[in-house]
């Protein structure tokens, strides 16, 4: 691995000389700020270098600390992508009516904290005939929709030449062989370069731990997506792999009242997706940035 990475795995490779004893001492500065992490949860290795055996340890190690820590007992698989799929998206902004269920959907899905009301999405309400983003308002608070107004939902686009991929000195990173752009939880630093890098503004920070009533928290979990997430962790959508990588759609498309939004196999040309990119005049966001986003946008007109 690159040699960013081997500089992360230095500290490991250090405890696992040291003994756990002897490195938890060693780490007491550290553990004043991240106070709810395991030694052994330190020392974990990168998601892509974990064994079958390792990787069913880690995940019963996270199972029990949401026990421990929420109350709630839940199931966190290692969901894979599927051969001969290719996932994007698209939104119809003709009839979007910016009511934003789609967010409320995401904040449920995703387990997020519950006190921030953290999504992946943000609706954006915009004067008809601009598409400047720096003028639309996420912060709108009247009834809906406005005449004089359009929406435009705005998440992770799943880019093909992601920029937030390339900046992260430590590949806690990249994108998965169906398109999807996720995140190893336990190797990222916190450094935030990622969320720097994104020109959609679709990376979100924790700082705080999450705070989710037990019964509030969805037990359905992938370890590459709705899982709990730890504090000091930057986090992002994933198209709801933990449900999309197993023949179902995401969340925010099941809340949509209107049908705006289209998921589904690009390689599959009977899938809706695919028809809307045939027939449809579609655009990216920001095109100009060379991103090659996989959500695309359409007006009926």
């Amino acid at each position: 691995m690159a040699d960013d990475i081997k500089r992360r795995v230095a500290l490991k490779v250090i405890g696992t000389t040291l003994g756990v004893g002897a490195f938890a001492k060693a780490l007491a500065p550290i553990a004043q700020f991240t106070e709810n992490t395991s030694v052994g949860e330190f020392l974990q290795k990168h998601y892509r270098e974990l064994s079958s055996t390792e990787l069913a340890t880690v995940l019963a190690r996270l199972e029990a600390d949401t026990k421990k820590n929420y109350g709630r007992e839940v199931t966190i698989q290692d969901i894979r992508p599927q051969a001969g799929v290719q996932f994007a998206y698209a939104l119809n902004l003709s009839v979007c009516i910016g009511c934003r269920r789609c967010v409320e959907a995401c904040h449920v899905e995703n387990n997020h904290d519950r006190a921030s009301h953290n999504s992946y999405i943000r609706v954006l309400e915009m004067e008809q005939g601009s598409m400047d983003m720096g003028r639309g308002r996420a912060d709108y608070d009247h009834a809906v929709p406005e005449d004089g107004k359009f929406y435009m939902p705005v998440q992770c686009q799943q880019c093909e030449n992601a920029p937030c991929t390339k900046v992260c000195p430590v590949e806690a990173t990249w994108q998965e062989p169906d398109g999807i752009v996720v995140v190893d939880y336990n190797w990222c630093i916190g450094c935030r370069y990622c969320e720097a890098a994104c020109p959609y503004h679709a990376r979100r920070f924790n700082w705080k731990k999450p705070v989710i009533p037990a019964d509030e928290i969805n037990p359905n979990q992938s370890y590459l997506s709705n899982r709990i997430r730890p504090q000091g962790v930057v986090e992002k959508c994933t198209f709801c792999l933990h449900k999309t990588r197993q023949g179902q759609l995401p969340a925010c498309l099941e809340a949509c009242p209107t049908g705006a939004r289209v998921f589904g196999n690009v390689l599959d040309p009977n899938s809706s997706i695919r028809w809307v990119l045939e027939n449809k005049r579609v655009f990216v966001l920001k095109e100009e940035l060379g991103t090659r986003p996989r959500f695309f946008y359409f007006f009926d007109k």
